[in-house]
């Protein structure tokens, strides 16, 4: 069942930290937030926080989704992550051929029907990036944008769909066509200008994927990609806040500069299992630490979870609890168009939420009212 009551020391629902509380849970929902009474001391310790929102998973628990994009993958995935705190998140697919992408889809579409917990859509990282920009995307499997891949990113049973595309590969107009049909086009491998970048946040493109890596960089002469994301006030830009793909203080600037960041893990196989290598199109991955890479030296996703985010966030970033949860549930929310679900506890909305103890360990944690740790 997923009807139940919890009270609780503090709760945080997106906007203010409220002191003993208690919320009341009806079909998956949150029906009701009030205040405990003065001489209730009978809760839970810790603070009930929103649940939070990956929209870049490549894999975890020892899977990758391009390797079997199945639901039994989508689910060992989703499991691996929900021991960190995930209670919604985009399967990821990196650049493929169009029969995997396909394949991804059709696994998208069977598991959302089997409401498998948490799977609030699908992310297709390419394929139609910049060469120049790839990492460790298959320089041969990057291509331009076509009638089949259109026809595939607007089917509406794949929940939010959102799109990385490099500008300079996909024209303006294209992006219009994607956005018209609900997809969220997010802008990233890619080695355009400041000028083509501004074009197709025009155009309706609204994110930009992992901020700073695999993108033209900033400097004195032209700003690039990086200078357009900063300077756009209303798109979304994706932060892996592992300490090995972006700097802190690089990404204390950004946070200073963008209120829209949103914490991604762009997490690879190894997430929640002892493992210290993968096959990646052909290629190994070697996990020496906290980083993945492939033969070449090149950065190959990573092994953060979104609570080793959100800890990350609050050391890196010097902000407090509050805010980091925010940028890991309410700011990913409201990219995808979810906030009236996700992202806040509220009446009304689902009842996806983790309590968290003193040292921001999680201590339970609930996707739609279902308990899941």
């Amino acid at each position: 069942m997923n009807d139940f009551v919890i009270k609780v020391e503090s709760l945080f629902n997106g906007d203010a930290l409220l002191h003993k509380q208690q919320i009341t849970i009806k079909n998956g929902l949150i029906e009701s937030i009030e205040p405990l009474a003065d001489n209730d001391n009978d809760f839970k310790s810790g603070t009930l926080v929103p649940g939070l929102i990956d929209v870049q998973v490549n894999g975890g628990g020892g899977y990758l989704f391009n390797q079997t994009p199945d639901v039994e993958t989508l689910i060992k995935i989703g499991e691996a992550h929900q021991k960190f705190g995930t209670t919604g998140w985009l399967p990821t697919l990196v650049t493929d051929s169009i029969s995997k992408m396909q394949e991804a889809a059709d696994a998208i579409a069977k598991a959302r029907k089997q409401q498998v917990g948490g799977i609030l859509g699908v992310h297709f990282e390419g394929p139609h990036l910049s060469v120049e920009k790839r990492g460790v995307h298959s320089k041969e499997l990057i291509r331009r944008l076509t009638d089949a891949e259109k026809q595939l990113f607007t089917r509406k049973d794949l929940g939010k769909v959102v799109v990385t595309l490099a500008p300079e590969n996909v024209a303006p107009e294209l992006i219009s066509e994607l956005v018209s049909e609900g997809v969220l086009v997010c802008l990233g491998h890619s080695n355009a200008d400041c000028a083509t970048t501004q074009k197709a946040l025009k155009a309706g493109a609204t994110g930009f994927t992992h901020l700073f890596n695999a993108m033209s960089a900033y400097t004195s002469r032209e700003p690039g990609m990086i200078g357009a994301a900063l300077l756009d006030k209303a798109s979304y830009a994706g932060l892996i806040l592992d300490g090995i793909h972006v700097h802190p203080d690089t990404a204390k600037l950004a946070l200073q500069q963008k209120e829209n960041i949103m914490l991604v893990t762009d997490a690879m196989p190894p997430v929640g299992v002892d493992q210290t290598s993968f096959e990646f199109f052909g290629h190994s991955v070697i996990r020496e630490g906290d980083k993945l890479t492939d033969r070449e030296g090149r950065l190959a996703g990573s092994v953060l979870d979104m609570i080793g985010a959100v800890n990350n966030a609050i050391t890196m970033l010097d902000i407090d609890l509050t805010h980091a949860i925010n940028l890991a549930s309410k700011n990913p929310a409201k990219f995808l168009g979810l906030s009236d679900q996700y992202g806040s506890l509220k009446v009304g909305a689902k009842a996806s939420m983790l309590l968290l103890d003193q040292a921001n360990v999680i201590q339970s944690s609930w996707i739609d009212g279902k308990n899941v740790i």
